[in-house]
Formats: C-alpha cells, sequence, structure tokens
C-alpha cells in the first residue's frame, strides 16, 4: 500500500487512525508490518506508539493543526527547547528519530510546550533561533569524556612543553585505507534522470600513512600490504631520516603503534623520536584525520582509477601537492576540535 500524508485526512480520521494503528500492534502486529497494513511510514507507528505509551489514548485525539491563533513561542519557552537540541540526540530523549529534523523538533516542541507546529514553522523558529542544518561529526559511544578533558586540559600542554624543552618537533599521524568505489560529491543531469559515471567494475584498495605538523610540514608513504609493525617501523625510520630535529609523534593507540616490535624500536631511537597516544575513540581530536578527509573527498573520491597503479599515482600526486602548499596543511589545525593543537 504506498503510504498517505496523514496531513490530507481530516482530524476525525487522523485520530481513528492512529487508534487502530496502535491496538493491531498491541495485539502483536510488528512496526513494520503495521506501517505497511495502514500506508504509513514506519516512524509514524514508531511516533504514534511513542505518544501513547507517554500520554495514554489522550495523546492519540485529534488536534487542531497549525499554531494556535494568538499564541507563539516565547523567548522563556524557546530555552529549554534550544537546549535540549543542543546538548543531546533524539533518540536520548526518547524520541524515535536519529536526527534532529524538523519533524524530530516539531515532536519536542510537541512534548514541551504542547504546539503542535507544522515543518515550515519549525523551520522559521529554528532560523530564528540561529540553527541550520549541518552535517553532523560521529562520536564513538565509548569515548571517554574525562580521558579527553585530560588530554586536552594536562596531556597535551605537557607533552608540548616537553617537546619545547627538547626543541623537538610535534607530529601527528594516522593511517587510512583507499578504496577505487568510493565517491562523493554530486554531478549535475537532467531532472529525474540521475547522472551514470561509467568506471572499472573492479575494486581495488591501497593503504597510506602520514604526519603533518602545525608549521604546515607533510610526510607520507603509500603501500599495498597491509599495516603491520615492520610498515609501521619503516615509516618511522624514514621520518626521523629526514628531520633534523627530534621527532614527538602522537597517535592513535592502534595495536601496530603499541606492538612489541615498535617498542623496542622507538627504545634504540628515543632520542631521535617518541610516541605518544591520543585518548581512545577521539579521531576529532587529531588533525592528521583532516588530511585523510581531504584525499578521500578530492584525490579518490572525484576521481576514477582505471587500475592500481593509477590509484597509487594520483593520490601521491596530490599528496606531493599538499607538501608544497603548506598553508593549506596548516589550515587544518584551524579547525574548532584540533585548534588546540595550531
Amino acid at each position: 500500500m504506498k503510504n498517505k500524508d496523514a496531513r490530507s485526512l481530516s482530524p476525525s480520521a487522523q485520530e481513528a487512525l492512529r487508534r487502530q494503528a496502535v491496538k493491531a500492534v498491541h495485539n502483536g502486529l510488528s512496526h513494520v508490518k503495521a506501517a505497511k497494513l495502514f500506508g504509513v511510514c514506519r516512524h509514524t507507528i514508531d511516533r504514534w506508539m511513542d505518544r501513547y505509551e507517554n500520554g495514554g489514548g489522550r495523546a492519540l485525539a485529534a488536534r487542531k493543526q497549525g499554531r494556535p491563533l494568538g499564541k507563539a513561542i516565547t523567548r522563556v519557552q524557546a530555552q529549554p527547547i534550544r537546549k535540549a537540541i543542543i546538548d543531546h540526540c533524539p533518540d536520548q530523549l526518547n524520541l524515535p528519530f536519529a536526527l534532529w529534523t524538523r519533524e524530530a523538533i516539531g515532536e519536542l516542541i510537541e512534548r514541551k510546550q504542547g504546539l503542535r507546529l507544522s515543518v515550515w514553522t519549525v523551520g522559521r523558529y529554528l532560523r530564528d533561533w540561529g540553527m541550520t542544518p549541518q552535517k553532523p561529526i560521529r562520536k564513538a559511544y565509548e569515548q571517554n569524556p574525562k580521558a579527553v578533558k585530560q588530554w586536552l586540559q594536562s596531556e597535551y600542554p605537557g607533552i608540548k612543553r616537553s617537546a619545547k624543552r627538547a626543541k623537538a618537533v610535534i607530529h601527528w599521524g594516522d593511517e587510512m585505507g583507499l578504496r577505487s568505489d568510493h565517491q562523493v560529491g554530486r554531478s549535475y543531469g537532467r531532472k529525474g534522470k540521475t547522472p551514470v559515471i561509467p568506471g572499472t567494475g573492479k575494486r581495488f584498495k591501497c593503504n597510506m600513512i602520514s604526519t603533518v605538523t602545525n608549521r604546515g610540514d607533510l610526510r607520507f608513504m603509500i603501500f599495498t600490504k597491509r599495516f603491520t609493525s615492520p610498515v609501521f617501523i619503516q615509516f618511522l625510520e624514514r621520518l626521523i631520516k629526514d628531520s633534523e630535529q627530534p621527532i614527538f609523534l602522537i597517535a592513535d593507540s592502534h595495536r601496530v603503534h603499541k606492538s612489541k616490535a615498535v617498542d623496542q624500536w622507538l627504545a634504540k631511537h628515543r632520542k631521535r623520536i617518541r610516541l605518544f597516544f591520543l585518548p581512545t575513540y577521539s579521531p576529532e581530536l587529531n588533525p592528521d584525520e583532516l588530511l585523510n578527509n581531504d584525499i578521500k573527498s578530492n584525490a579518490v573520491g572525484r576521481k576514477r582509477p582505471a587500475d592500481l597503479s593509477e590509484m597509487v599515482q594520483t593520490v601521491r600526486g596530490y599528496l606531493w601537492s599538499r607538501q608544497r602548499t603548506p598553508m593549506v596543511v596548516k589550515k587544518y589545525f584551524q579547525k574548532e576540535a584540533v585548534r588546540y593543537a595550531a
């Protein structure tokens, strides 16, 4: 059955539909099957069930749509709504949404203020509150906020002071895999006709390890085999060979970085290089992640290499160009999350 736009129904018909759907779910029908049976989206069923569980049968009653005449959300009423949007995700507030869409915020307003608004009215309020739609940053549930706070307030400042005393350069390092079928961006075409980009059906990949500094220096190595201790040691040897100053390398807690072979190699070269670790599950604190995003978006995502050799050459050429533009590398450190390292 084709999904309906429930807004086209009369208030009494909407109420009847809601009550029938809730009754069906209580009789054992799954949310997915109920959505198909009543011709609505599954999220709509989720929302109706959530209303019923929080407010009982009265929460399903028909209401006049739109903003009540003579009423508006005052500045005082808006404060807890804005705070909820800024401080929480919808699912943390038991809302059946993953992102803060206008529909989700409308549901939040209805719960907190008892006002049922159209998505267009919600959009106008959001604009007045200085909120815009943005691509969210993913953050792991496993991240430890206390460890991040300690890193920013204590650990990194200590590393910075030690580097200054040792006249060392701080490098930020990371590794990533690159796939030939990675794609970003959009392509113009006729309305209703999705553009087709020809390319090989074969998949191939290569790996990259790199470091950046807030001075704009960039070092990298491209390889096609797995990332192992010998590969990492090979990169570290290149790194100290090209540096006249001692190096303080900051990286994540990858098992290779903490392997016995790497520990033994670092012990032999302690005067030349030291390795420090970021808090776990905190890639947003690493400026080298911005280089990774740059490469994926501009060197791989917008190209269609015919084979692995062409892909490696494209990535290598793009990295060489970045080495010749240190001001671009410095700009990575201006992003808010990594500005502490600038």
